[in-house]
């Protein structure tokens, strides 16, 4: 007499959960790797905008300069991107009344929390904003 159909299918679900579950758990880190990634750059990008409205608004260029370092580390923190190595350059050869502003803003982020997917410890972040300096604003104090 023959066993029943089901019985010589036994184990076979163990079977599959353990070849299914590696894979699982690798598209699970790297749904948060993605994430990871567009959050961040986003973060800088925004950063960088905001650097570079902040640097616009004041009236001279050192002091813009000063401003955008710190609108932009302010931002970055508040977000919290955690930046190894954060470089902020102002270009302000075009601060004048009705001029330009630009901000290149370079962030290298850790993804020490992702590395069971094999990518790099850090990934560098790089934005660029300009804005433009209000033609009619005055220089007074």
């Amino acid at each position: 007499m023959n066993a029943p159909s089901w019985r010589s299918e036994r184990g076979s679900i163990s079977v599959e959960v353990a070849v299914i579950a590696p894979a699982f758990v690798f598209l699970m880190l790297l749904v948060v790797y993605a994430g990871k990634v567009s959050e961040a750059d986003g973060n800088v990008e925004r950063a960088a905008a905001e650097g570079a409205r902040a640097a616009s608004l004041r009236q001279n260029p050192a002091a813009a300069i000063d401003d955008a370092r710190a609108v932009v580390e302010a931002n970055l923190a508040a977000a919290g991107v955690p930046c190894s190595q954060l470089d902020t350059s102002v270009d302000t050869s075009g601060f004048e009344p009705g001029g330009t502003v630009t901000i290149t803003v370079r962030c290298d982020a850790s993804m020490a929390d992702v590395t069971l997917l094999g990518v790099p410890g850090t990934r560098s972040f790089t934005a660029t904003s300009t804005e433009v300096i209000d033609t009619y604003r005055s220089d007074g104090p």
